[in-house]
């Protein structure tokens, strides 16, 4: 097997069915592919979807099941039962283009990388206010496909692996971040230290639903404050002994001077930018995040009902 495509699911029927319809009319050509769906739902509300869909796709579709609410084990189960060379993710309520699978394979080849990132662009609902647009606060950025990336910079939600790199770790994500997001992380963090290669693909790119509910300041605060934590726990986690509270140290000097700094600017950006104001008020809560983490706080973002 080539690629497997690994998809976990929770609670999102409609959503599941439009992106199985989505890979139905995927250009799989000279690929040997296939579909692994995870449902993360104990009561399995999207098993139901994935077996209308057995007979219709045009490639073989496995499912399974991960009762307990984590996306790292989710994740995780989604690798067990895969079997391609390669494996594809993406997320439930992302929308590939048509010819994504080939664009990250060739990617892949032509950089010989063990992982490949791709863009994830939004589509926003009717409603949704112009400054959280202008703001770019969805927006997917924009590198020349082949840019090496660090492992901050990388994320799990359009993300092609090579199996052989992830085979000897753990999981390989961490269940420890599997509600407060940063597995993804700490799994590109791993990678790099072992010298794995990951390169963006610019032409590989998803789009992904941006609910009215999340187009609000408050919901972009405070995913930026969840991202300031990953990014903490990230940074320590890996180190140990003296080395562990000195870069915890110097992250939270750091984190407050950058703190006061995003606090002031946005202040002097609102009375004429909502959308500049925002983005200093997104960097200043990010800071606050880091300092959460420092102190033991855990901002649950993926823990499930």
């Amino acid at each position: 097997m080539d690629i497997s495509i690994c998809l976990c699911t929770f609670r999102r029927p409609a959503l599941l069915d439009q992106l199985l319809a989505e890979l139905a009319c995927q250009n799989y050509d000279g690929l040997r592919a296939e579909i692994v769906v995870v449902d993360n739902d104990a009561a399995g509300s999207g098993l139901a979807v994935v077996d209308s869909w057995r007979t219709r796709m045009p490639i073989p579709l496995h499912s399974d099941q991960e009762p307990t609410p984590n996306i790292a084990l989710a994740r995780n189960a989604a690798v067990r039962k895969s079997q391609g060379e390669f494996i594809l993710f993406i997320d439930d309520d992302e929308s590939p283009e048509p010819d994504w699978v080939q664009h990250m394979m060739a990617t892949q080849r032509a950089n010989d990388a063990d992982a490949v990132i791709g863009p994830v662009g939004p589509r926003y609902p009717a409603g949704v206010a112009e400054w959280i647009k202008q703001g770019g606060f969805f927006a997917a950025p924009s590198r020349p496909t082949g840019t090496r990336l660090g492992y901050s910079q990388a994320y799990s939600g359009n993300t092609l692996l090579r199996r052989a790199a992830i085979a000897g770790l753990p999981g390989p994500f961490d269940p420890a971040f599997g509600v407060t997001g940063g597995s993804d992380t700490m799994l590109f963090w791993e990678l790099e230290r072992q010298g794995a290669k990951t390169v963006w693909c610019e032409e590989g790119l998803v789009t992904e639903d941006v609910p009215v509910q999340r187009a609000k300041l408050k919901w972009i605060l405070r995913r930026a404050y969840r991202g300031g934590q990953s990014f903490v726990r990230a940074e320590i986690t890996r180190l140990h002994g003296v080395q562990r509270y000195q870069r915890a140290a110097w992250l939270g000097a750091r984190a407050c001077v950058q703190l006061v700094v995003a606090g002031g600017l946005a202040l002097l950006n609102l009375p004429f930018s909502r959308a500049g104001a925002a983005r200093w008020l997104r960097t200043a809560c990010a800071q606050l995040g880091k300092l959460g983490a420092l102190i033991g706080h855990r901002y649950r973002e993926y823990a499930k009902q």
